[in-house]
């Protein structure tokens, strides 16, 4: 039996590395505006405070967080628009 890691494909990638809060999220939200409904922002930081604000922005702002992950200092986030 095999298991299968299923990619998630984004359509835009946003790169906040070395950007403190609230940049990271104010560059999202500029970004996704430009975007389709169901397209995906991969978005890159490494400020801390985005494992918090990122999902709660996600949420109020009507997107889904479809999948989030730490590797070493780079937090890599993927937002699908509503």
């Amino acid at each position: 039996m095999s298991s299968q890691i299923q990619e998630i494909k984004d359509d835009k990638v946003l790169d906040t590395r070395g950007k403190l809060c609230p940049m990271p999220v104010i560059e999202a939200s500029l970004v996704m505006k430009d975007l389709i409904s169901g397209h995906v922002l991969k978005v890159l930081a490494t400020d801390p405070g985005s494992k918090a604000d990122f999902p709660a922005w996600a949420e109020a702002s009507g997107h889904r967080l479809l999948k989030q992950e730490a590797k070493d200092t780079i937090f890599t986030y993927w937002i699908q628009k509503g």
